[in-house]
This record gives structure tokens, sequence and C-alpha cells, in this order.
């Protein structure tokens, strides 16, 4: 049932008609609680209340199906506002992005300029910004652009999925960048020709990434909720005598708080990922396909007022 509840959410995750018509109607069944409101504004007071918890944090303005050059271009100045309010509140967040809403569909060149006019930002304003890792698809032009991008700026890091065959020849590739990796399993469905169909081989692999960027000595974001990640990573750093300023744990807003914060206390850096804005049904679906428990809370949310 959980499978067959997974392929569902991630299908009705790309349906244009329903990313459309939850613009319309805003955050309204359940997504409020994975997504922290639809503005610039919002989003900061969402971090201002985490940073006092001992929370960093990493921004993400949403956006699905970009279309025009326009659109891409609008998405890239909501970056650059939303990089210009951390510095301006002087909020522990980052900044994460997606290349398709920075045109990637359209054309590469379009996405460096947007990214640079970005970065050139986040570079003035000392604002690290992590390009997400989107399908498998996108996979190897999302790293070709990262690669051209990081010889001239220092503020930027991106994603590995452990659910690709590919993903530890490209951690080990990408060493000699010195990168900063958020390191995750991966929210997209993809083919078995791909990518790991079981999940015992997905969390292997995990494991795998995690070590050996870790023992590289690139700094290490590891992305779980799970908690057999979480205490794989903690045995490793403790034999390897990794300090803790050489990675941190990250997990979605919304899920799993007390756990998040059991991690601060424990002295661990942990860092929320903080989506906002009208974009939000393809990333709320995605977030149900995770974990279909979350079905519960929005059922309530619907029929419990």
């Amino acid at each position: 049932m959980e499978r067959i509840l997974r392929n569902f959410f991630l299908f009705l995750s790309k349906n244009r008609f329903f990313t459309k018509l939850a613009k319309k109607y805003g955050l309204r069944f359940g997504a409020g609680k994975f997504v922290a409101g639809e503005t610039v504004p919002d989003a900061v007071e969402t971090i201002k209340g985490l940073n006092k918890k001992g929370m960093a944090v990493t921004i993400d303005h949403l956006g699905e199906f970009i279309d025009s050059e326009a659109e891409a271009r609008e998405a890239a100045e909501g970056c650059v506002e939303a990089i210009e309010a951390i510095a301006e509140h002087q909020l522990d967040s980052q900044l994460s992005l997606k290349l398709t809403s920075m045109g990637l569909d359209i054309s590469e060149d379009l996405v460096m300029e947007n990214m640079r006019r970005i970065l050139d930002v986040a570079e003035e304003k000392d604002v690290f910004v992590t390009i997400d890792m989107e399908d498998y698809e996108r996979c190897k032009k999302t790293l070709e652009i990262f690669k051209k991008l990081r010889e001239d700026y220092e503020h930027i890091g991106t994603v590995l999925q452990s659910y690709l065959y590919r993903t530890v020849e490209d951690i080990k590739e990408l060493d000699k960048y010195s990168p900063n990796l958020r390191l995750v399993k991966g929210a997209y469905k993809e083919s078995p020709k791909v990518a790991f169909p079981d999940k015992k081989d997905v969390d292997e692999n995990l494991k795998k990434i995690i070590r050996i960027h870790l023992l590289n000595g690139n700094y290490t974001a590891v992305a779980s909720h799970d908690d057999r990640m979480i205490e794989y990573t903690k045995s490793l750093v403790e034999e390897k005598d990794i300090s803790k300023e050489h990675f941190e744990f990250q997990m979605l807003y919304g899920i799993r708080v007390e756990r998040q914060e059991e991690l601060v206390k424990e002295g661990y850096k942990m860092r929320v990922y903080v989506p906002y804005g009208n974009d939000w049904y393809g990333y709320f679906m995605r977030r149900l396909a995770e974990r279909p428990a979350n079905v519960a809370f929005v059922l309530k949310g619907v029929f419990g007022k």
C-alpha cells in the first residue's frame, strides 16, 4: 500500500492542472504544515523563529513548470530578494533553488545568466546557495552547470541522490571541486535502469556516499529523517574524529520537529529546509509521497475543523 501511495502522489506532483489550481487557492489542504507562507516576509518570520531555537535554515522559493524566459527571470529576481532579506535581517539562512526554475528546460544561457545574477549578490551578501537536484533526466546537466559556476564562485553547493546508480562516481569526480554537498535519498520516481528499486540498496548507497564525502574532507550535509542514517553519521564522525564543523544534519520544515530540536540540544548543527511561495503543489505532493503517514495530517486538517 505504501508503494501504491508513493507512486500515486508522485504522479499527482507532475500534474499541471492541479498545480495551477493550487496557485489559485493558496496554502490549503494541509500544505501550510510544510510551506512557510507565500512571500519573503512570511519566510523571514519563520526563519527568525527557527533561529531562536538554535536551528539554521535553507530557504527555497518554490517553482514548478517554468515555461518562459520572463518567468525564469522573475524566479531569479525572487531569489535575489530572498538573499537580500537574509542579509538585512541577519538570519542564519542559506538559499536553495532548482535550475528548472532558472530556465533549465529553456536554455543553458538563460540559466547561467540567472545564476550569475544570483551568485553575484550571494557572494556580496555572504549567503550560501545550494542547487537542488531534480530528476535523473536533469542530473547530468545540473552537475555540469554546478562545475562551471564552482570555478568562479565560493558560495555554491549542490545535491546528490543515493537512489541513482551514478552517484558514487559523481561524488568521486566532484571531489576535485572541494564541494559542499547535501546528500539525500531522492524523491522522484525513476526507472530501475537508472535507480535502485529497493529501499535497502538506496539506504546502503547513502551510507556509502556519506562516508566517501566526509573522508574526502568536504563539508557534508546529511539530509535525512531516518534515524539509522543519523546514527550512522554520528558513529562515523566519532570513529574518524571528524569535527562537528565539517558536517550538519538537514530536515524538512514541518517533519520530525522534535527530532530536529533533539539534535540541536545534542550539539549538532541542524538546518531546516524551509520552502515558501504560491507554487507549492508539486513540492507538497512529493512530501506526501516520501512519507504517506503525512496523509493523515492532511485529512485531519481538511475535515477536522
